[in-house]
């Protein structure tokens, strides 16, 4: 009865924690309601979501989109948290309400940070810190700087992934209890599965330096390998559960503008060494590398962690630095090399090292609570934060790092640093000065993101809700858009109006269900992206666009190939596809021109006579009726003459790794004109129903091995309530 009161106070725990997260929240939204809607959010996670809904709404797993061409694949895109079943549940929840485009990603980003929260509290209970000092580290693990301004506002699937981090730590670190069952191997397994298809890849980088360590803390500890052995295994469960996510991005990075990104992005958003006293005044200003490789004043909003951990930090390393190193010695290693990570270039796929700050705010705030522990009531970290404080901010003056944002930021953490000091003075007996710094880390980042705008200088866009409709496009054409860079050309900034209506950047055509080769994807595949030379946010490279549609816009073109049957094209750029008699102009809009061409839509499975990847071949013309055209196969009745020619089909969707093509029982040789859509020799004298159908080696592999490893769980899940009944 004891355990089970105490498994119910956790529980309450963990949800109180989680609330104060979400009244936090509701604050920032007071302030500011459109907080959590920016940039990415905006040109790609809501309009992709959106799709996802959709897709399941269909009854159809949302492993493509047939919205956009460049940002296809949502499974391999990674970031989208296809196959989580957390991602998708929230989605398709949130979904079910009439919400706008702010509160859906509002609602998304809370119930991530709720669960984060929750989750920082239980490892922090595990660790036998006191409820007041565990929500301390709920807090900071889930309002820290780089969270608030980059994880819930603008990058989701790193929100979507950390949320599970202090989780999975939570579950390794009972798998490696012994104490425990022998079935304590399952505690970290779904927790890995959610983060790794959370869909971020440095957060798996961050669980496997964590399983690094713990692996070597608990090898020197027993000096037994088999004390690790479940943990261990626990982990590969949860990575076999989340195979097909990890599979997919392996398979679509192959030959991807990824693979192939310039050595300058590796260098790109390091944290300086000069800017940790951001640590302490987040208005503190240095020179930071951005997206563009220039370096530029910036505000250190991303190391603000609220006062009170780096305060009790360094007042424990000199009031007790022996004992405390001794005691915590493998957490302050963890806590340095993560700090080290996040200040040094990274290397292949990875970009952008203050990705690695979320951890290292975990990692300090968990070192914090324990100095706190260790003399509750001491003021001597209130001393030390009230000193750090004031000499951060004369540093400030002299070395000219104030910013925009100094006042009356330096004020209000001065004060909130002396209330600190004067409540361990004063509330010696009282019960209310265990929670003190609780109440302190709560202001102090309320205070840092009332004076300190939250989203970083990324763009905003006004996208209204009439982006859900079709108008004044034809859902039944596929479109290609050609606009100029979106964040500079039509951000709140500079367009205050509502955009996006007519030009659909980024992946804004899913909203609608418009058919567009456009589309977000920072991965950028072969093929499409490739081809077209498209940035991340969709915008396809100017002269390839000239070129596109001054050469290849005719009836031979390759934009009729792939069944380009409209344009759109920004008022910024004076062009029209050609040649003129082609195409008819349907509309004009202060946003942009829509070009449909003459006739009729294209079909999405069309027989050709002659295509010019294959110059000296000529093919018999098949007769085509009855197209089915789903997410993620294609059924057509075909009929081929008999003769000694086959028919040569193209399908009107992306190409991808993994498509089979059968007539019948006939299993068809499948391959793709350039690596851009699929192609498809039929033999003569066939005809029956052809079905088209998408099944990668990482789907079939991936999820044969999700499916044993769920078996394993389930069944040995079902073993240890048995032994315990």
């Amino acid at each position: 009865m004891s355990a089970l009161r105490s498994t119910r106070s956790e529980i309450l725990g963990a949800a109180t924690a989680g609330l104060v997260v979400v009244f936090f929240c509701f604050i920032l939204l007071w302030h500011d309601p459109l907080v959590f809607w920016n940039d990415d959010y905006e040109l790609s996670i809501l309009p992709v979501f959106a799709d996802m809904a959709r897709s399941w709404s269909e009854g159809h797993w949302p492993i493509l989109s047939p919205y956009s061409w460049v940002c296809g694949n949502l499974a391999g895109e990674f970031q989208y948290g296809t196959f989580s079943l957390f991602v998708n549940a929230a989605v398709i929840f949130i979904w079910k309400f009439p919400l706008t485009f702010p509160q859906q990603a509002t609602a998304l980003s809370i119930m991530h940070l709720f669960v984060l929260a929750m989750g920082a509290f239980l490892l922090a209970r595990d660790r036998q810190l006191s409820i007041p000092l565990s929500i301390f580290v709920a807090l900071v693990a889930s309002l820290n700087g780089w969270i608030i301004c980059w994880g819930a506002t603008d990058w989701f699937g790193a929100l979507g992934a950390f949320t599970w981090l202090p989780w999975a730590w939570w579950g390794a670190g009972r798998a490696l209890d012994p104490r425990r069952t022998k079935w304590r191997f399952l505690w970290p397994a779904p927790f890995v599965y959610l983060l790794v298809t959370g869909g971020f890849p440095y957060t798996v980088l961050m669980l496997l330096l964590l399983i690094g360590l713990l692996f070597i803390k608990s090898l020197v500890q027993t000096r037994s390998i088999f004390s690790i052995s479940p943990m261990l295994f626990g982990i590969a469960l949860g990575f076999g559960l989340s195979a097909p996510a990890w599979l997919a991005v392996l398979d679509l990075v192959q030959g991807s503008a990824r693979e192939l990104q310039p050595p300058s992005a590796h260098w790109q958003w390091l944290v300086p060494p000069a800017a940790l006293p951001g640590l302490i005044l987040p208005s503190w200003t240095v020179n930071w590398t951005d997206f563009s490789s220039k370096s530029v004043p910036h505000t250190a909003t991303e190391l603000a962690c609220g006062l009170v951990a780096p305060g009790a930090l360094v007042a424990g390393l000199v009031w007790r630095g022996r004992m405390l190193i001794t005691r915590l010695k493998w957490e302050f290693v963890l806590l340095l090399i993560v700090l080290l990570l996040c200040m040094i270039p990274t290397a292949g796929l990875f970009r952008w090292s203050f990705r690695w700050l979320p951890f290292f705010h975990l990692v300090l705030a968990i070192c914090a609570a324990e100095v706190l522990e260790q003399r509750p009531g001491s003021p001597i970290p209130a001393t030390a934060a009230l000193a750090l404080t004031a000499l951060t901010a004369l540093a400030m003056l002299v070395l000219h790092t104030a910013g925009s944002y100094a006042l009356p930021l330096t004020w209000l953490l001065l004060g909130l640093a002396a209330i600190w000091l004067l409540s361990e003075l004063l509330l010696r007996d009282s019960e209310f000065q265990k929670c003190v710094p609780v109440v302190i880390a709560f202001l102090a980042l309320l205070a840092t993101y009332l004076c300190i705008p939250t989203n970083c200088d990324v763009p905003r866009y006004n996208f209204s809700q009439e982006l859900l409709k079709p108008e004044p496009l034809d859902p039944e054409r596929l479109y290609l858009s050609i606009y100029p860079w979106a964040e500079l050309t039509y951000c709140i900034a500079n367009k205050p109006q509502p955009v996006g209506q007519v030009l659909r950047p980024g992946s804004t055509s899913m909203w609608a269900g418009l058919h567009f080769i456009n589309g977000y994807s920072p991965i950028r595949a072969a093929g499409m992206a490739r081809k077209f030379a498209t940035t991340i946010h969709g915008e396809i490279n100017p002269d390839v666009g000239s070129y596109l549609l001054s050469q290849q816009a005719g009836k031979d073109g390759e934009l009729a190939l792939l069944g380009v049957d409209g344009i759109v094209v920004a008022r910024e750029l004076d062009l029209t596809p050609q040649p003129g008699s082609g195409w008819e102009m349907v509309v004009s809009t202060d946003e942009g021109r829509v070009f449909h061409r003459h006739g009729t839509p294209f079909a999405r499975v069309r027989s050709v006579t002659s295509i010019d990847s294959r110059p000296n071949e000529q093919f018999a013309s098949a007769t085509i009726s009855k197209i089915t055209d789903s997410r993620n196969s294609a059924e057509v009745d075909v009929d081929v003459p008999s003769g000694d020619r086959p028919a040569l089909l193209t399908f009107s969707r992306p190409y991808f790794r993994g498509y089979e093509a059968r007539v019948g029982d006939q299993k068809l040789v499948l391959t793709s004109y350039r690596g851009l859509f699929p192609i498809l020799e039929v033999p003569p004298g066939a005809h029956g129903r052809l079905m088209l159908t998408y099944r990668p080696y990482w789907l079939v592999w991936g999820g044969a091995v999700a499916v044993i490893c769920a078996l394993v769980v389930v069944l040995s899940f079902l073993a240890a309530v048995n032994r315990r009944t």
